[in-house]
C-alpha cells in the first residue's frame, strides 16, 4: 500500500464509490441491466484485447458466441481470445456470488482463472516464445518454471513464486485493510501482480480479470455496469509507463520504506483511480435513461428509414416501454402503441423481425435486444476504434 498521496487517493476513492452507486441505480429493470452487463462483458473482452495489441470487431466477437469462427487465422484467434475472456468473466462473476468466502487473492484462483482461460483455446493458441525467439508451450493454471525478462524489469525467479504469491495473498487479503482502502490496494496489487509475473504468457489478462474480482467483491462494478479494460485500453501508453515507473527502485530514503518506489506506486495507484471515475461517469452517461431512449428513437428514425414512419412511432413507445419495465406482455402491446390485437401482432412480429425485441417463445414476454447492428446507434463510442499497437 503507498503511503504517498492518501489525501488524493481517499478523495478518488470517495467519489468513486458515490458514483457507482449512481450508476448502479441508472437502469431500473433487472432485465435490460442484465443485457447492458453482458454488451458491457463483450467490451471487456474488446479492449483487453486491444491492450494485448489484438483487435477484434463486435460483430466478429459476437459471431464468435455463437461458434462461428472467420476463415482469416489472425482474426479467429482474435475472435478466440475475445470468446474465453467473455466466458472466463462470466464465470469468475458466477464463482465469486457462489462463494462469498473464496480468496481472490489467493494463487489457487490466480492459477484457476490462467486455467479457465487457455483451457478454451485452441491448441495453436498455447504457444509464445521468449525474448530469443524461442517457443515454448503455454500450460493452463501452470506458474511460470523459466526465467523471464519484461522490458527493463526482471520478475522474480521462478522457484521463488509459490513464496511470493502466498505473501502477496495474505497481504491484499488482510483485514487491516479499511474498507475505504480497498480499491486503493486493488491498485497496488495490479502492479503488484503485474510485478511478480506468475505465468509464462497471459499475465496481463490474468491481471485485469483479478482486478475485476476485486470490483464485484467491493460493489463497485456498477453491477457489471462499467469496465476499466476501456480506461486502461484508450491510455495504453500511459497505462505502460506507470507500470514500469512503479518496477522502478525506491530513489532515495525518503521513497518510502521498500525495495519499490512508494512514490511510483502512488502515482499509479492514482492513474487507475482517474481511470475508473472517468469510466464510470462515462457509462451514467451513456445508460442515462433519456438518453438512451433518445438514441433509439435516432435509430429508428434513420436506420430504419425503409419502414412506415407510422411504424416507427410505434416502435419507439414500445421499445421505450421495454426499456422502462425490462419485459413486456404480448397482450399489453396494443394498449402500449395504440392497436388493436391483430394489428399489435404486426408491430410485434416487425420488432422481433428488426432485431429489435426478442422473445424466448411464440408467446412468451418481450424484451430489448442489444446487438451489433444497434450498438454504433444505441451505444455511440462504446467501441472506439483505439489503435492496436504491439504489447
Amino acid at each position: 500500500m503507498p503511503e504517498s498521496s492518501r489525501d488524493k487517493l481517499a478523495d478518488l476513492t470517495c467519489e468513486i464509490l458515490r458514483r457507482a452507486g449512481a450508476l448502479s441505480a441508472q437502469i431500473p429493470s433487472p432485465v435490460v441491466r442484465s443485457r447492458a452487463a453482458s454488451l458491457v462483458r463483450w467490451m471487456n473482452s474488446y479492449y483487453s484485447n486491444l491492450i494485448e495489441g489484438h483487435k477484434t470487431l463486435p460483430r466478429e466477437i459476437e459471431s464468435a458466441l455463437r461458434q462461428d469462427y472467420l476463415e482469416d487465422p489472425k482474426k479467429r484467434a482474435n475472435q478466440h481470445l475475445s470468446r474465453a475472456h467473455i466466458e472466463v468473466e462470466q464465470l469468475m462473476i458466477e464463482r465469486l456470488r457462489r462463494d462469498p468466502e473464496l480468496s481472490i487473492h489467493s494463487a489457487e484462483f490466480l492459477c484457476w482463472l490462467h486455467r479457465e482461460f487457455y483451457q478454451r483455446l485452441p491448441e495453436e493458441l498455447r504457444w509464445s516464445s521468449d525474448r530469443s525467439g524461442q517457443t515454448y508451450k503455454i500450460e493452463p493454471g501452470a506458474l511460470r518454471a523459466f526465467e523471464v525478462d519484461v522490458g527493463a524489469h526482471q520478475p522474480p525467479h521462478h522457484q521463488a513464486l509459490p513464496q511470493i504469491l502466498a505473501r502477496f495473498g495474505d497481504a491484499y487479503a488482510s483485514k487491516a485493510i479499511l474498507a475505504t482502502d480497498q480499491l486503493v490496494a486493488l491498485a497496488a496489487a495490479h502492479h503488484r501482480l503485474t510485478w511478480i509475473h506468475p505465468f509464462g504468457d497471459g499475465n496481463g489478462r490474468v491481471t485485469r480479470l483479478y482486478s475485476h474480482a476485486w470490483l464485484v467483491r467491493a460493489g463497485v462494478d456498477g453491477l457489471g455496469l462499467w469496465t476499466l479494460s476501456r480506461g486502461l485500453a484508450r491510455q495504453r501508453k500511459a497505462y505502460y509507463e506507470g507500470l514500469s515507473a512503479a518496477d522502478q527502485r525506491r530513489w532515495n530514503d525518503l521513497d518510502g520504506r521498500g525495495n519499490l518506489s512508494d512514490r511510483a506506486l502512488a502515482g499509479f495507484c492514482l492513474f487507475i483511480l482517474q481511470v475508473m471515475l472517468d469510466q464510470i461517469e462515462f457509462m451514467i452517461g451513456m445508460l442515462q435513461f433519456e438518453n438512451l431512449a433518445r438514441r433509439i428513437d435516432h435509430h429508428l428514425q434513420f436506420e430504419l428509414v425503409k419502414l412506415a414512419a407510422r411504424d416507427r412511432e410505434r416502435l419507439s413507445r414500445l421499445l421505450r416501454a421495454a426499456l422502462l419495465e425490462g419485459e413486456i406482455e404480448r397482450g399489453r402491446v396494443g394498449q402500449i402503441v395504440g392497436l388493436r390485437h391483430s394489428s399489435a401482432r404486426q408491430i410485434i412480429r416487425l420488432a422481433l423481425d428488426e432485431g429489435l425485441l426478442d422473445s424466448p417463445s411464440e408467446k412468451g414476454p418481450l424484451s430489448l435486444v442489444f446487438s451489433s447492428a444497434t450498438l454504433e446507434s444505441y451505444f455511440p463510442k462504446l467501441y472506439q476504434d483505439v489503435p492496436a499497437e504491439a504489447a
